[in-house]
């Protein structure tokens, strides 16, 4: 078999109506990363630090990632040969520049992975209420592994598709719910709890690794290839708008005093509508959680398997059980509960990652092999800050980690 990534795969779109909306087939790509399980840990973290800091946090974080995804387009544009993240940061940065996107990777993706199993088993649960979590959990995998088994072709429809729905039950959400909401539950503010958002905003709005997929589907005519920049853009913007909106809805009905009663898997936000909300509400949230865990769950399996098949040259097979084996036997196991592994990958592997991705962006504006289709300045100073943000996010998290045990 040949290890050309996208030969036979992203071939398969260049006809049809897929062809001539690529530019939005790659931005939903790109949205559907990063909007997963992510969201549905939003509302409670922001709830302890108060509506008016997440909110700030989330544009503010939202723009640092919007950067830090163009950083990764101009890297990718670059160069000549096609890779993952991994591939990059060995080029660039060399072996130990591998290893560490590697461990960020593989660390955050499972972690993303076994987020997205658990969460879609309990919103399932929630939606036809029999069963068990953990049977809807198997079921989903089922179903997941299947249709990433099938390849890029059918998870990029099924993604274009799932986004679009995703996008217009959120605005129905807020339109039913108008009147349920509680300004009083947005007005909270504990300056005590600053930083707690900030593990899961970046696990949020991580979702760079679909920047090269996204070359994929635009393909390499150079006409498309200028496509890049504002499918990033788009697909970075839409998620900040999509969580500031989602956050507003469920903290204004549930509020901070409600969630704490909760337990710490019920802190899950569709989990919570369903206690606080009407019924109907409670489904539709539930559904919301179905479409962007699916949307996340497929494009991140596909490019998790693609770095082992790929940049490490493992059989197909192998990658494929190395990508699902993992996470599925932390979620039925129940070794870990949904925010924090939510809050623990999102402040390491993402900040890793970020680190990494900043000093890539610098190395390939020296040694790129090809003039790209669109070029930044080297934001030296704010790659600099990106940086100590980081680092100090990772050394945070890891704090919080030893007094917790």
């Amino acid at each position: 078999m040949s290890k050309k990534r996208g030969l036979s795969e992203s071939s398969s779109l260049e006809s049809g109506f897929f062809s001539r909306h690529k530019q939005w087939m790659a931005a939903t790509t790109l949205i559907g990363t990063i909007i997963g399980a992510g969201i549905l840990a939003l509302p409670y973290v922001i709830a302890k630090a108060g509506f008016l800091y997440g909110l700030l946090a989330m544009v503010l974080m939202g723009i640092v990632f919007l950067y830090l995804n163009l950083f990764i387009g101009e890297i990718v544009l670059r160069t000549k040969k096609q890779y993952q993240l991994t591939g990059y940061a060995e080029k660039y940065l060399g072996v130990w520049g591998k290893k560490c996107m590697t461990f960020s990777f593989i660390f955050g993706m499972y972690g993303a992975l076994i987020a997205y199993i658990i969460g879609e088993g309990e919103a399932l649960h929630t939606i036809f209420n029999f069963g068990s979590p953990l049977l809807w959990s198997l079921l989903f995998f089922a179903a997941g592994i299947f249709i990433v088994h099938r390849g890029i072709k059918t998870t990029g429809k099924i993604e274009l598709v799932l986004v679009t729905l995703l996008i217009g039950v959120i605005f129905l959400i807020g339109l039913l719910s108008f009147d349920r909401i509680q300004l009083g539950n947005l007005s909270t503010k504990n300056i005590l709890y600053l930083f707690f958002p900030y593990g899961a905003l970046l696990f949020a709005y991580s979702g760079g690794a679909s920047v090269p997929e996204m070359q994929e589907v635009l393909g390499k005519d150079k006409k498309d290839r200028k496509l890049l920049k504002k499918a990033i853009v788009w697909g970075s913007l839409v998620p900040i708008i999509v969580y500031i909106l989602f956050g507003a809805v469920v903290l204004g009905i549930v509020g901070l005093e409600n969630f704490e009663v909760l337990q710490p898997n019920e802190r899950i936000a569709t989990v919570a509508l369903s206690f606080y909300a009407s019924p109907f509400l409670g489904k539709l949230a539930n559904i919301v959680a179905v479409l962007t865990m699916s949307t996340s769950f497929l494009t991140l399996s596909l490019a998790l398997r693609g770095m082992y098949e790929y940049d490490y040259a493992f059989s197909r097979w192998k990658a494929f059980l190395l990508t699902f084996l993992v996470p599925l036997l932390i979620a039925v196991f129940n070794l870990t509960d949904f925010i924090r592994v939510i809050n623990v990958s999102g402040a390491i592997a993402t900040g890793v990652s970020g680190t990494l991705i900043v000093l890539m962006y610098w190395k390939a504006k020296q040694q790129g092999e090809r003039i790209p289709e669109y070029v930044l300045p080297k934001h030296f100073i704010f790659g600099i800050l990106l940086i100590v943000m980081f680092s100090l996010g990772i050394i945070y998290e890891l704090w919080q980690i030893i007094m917790f045990f």
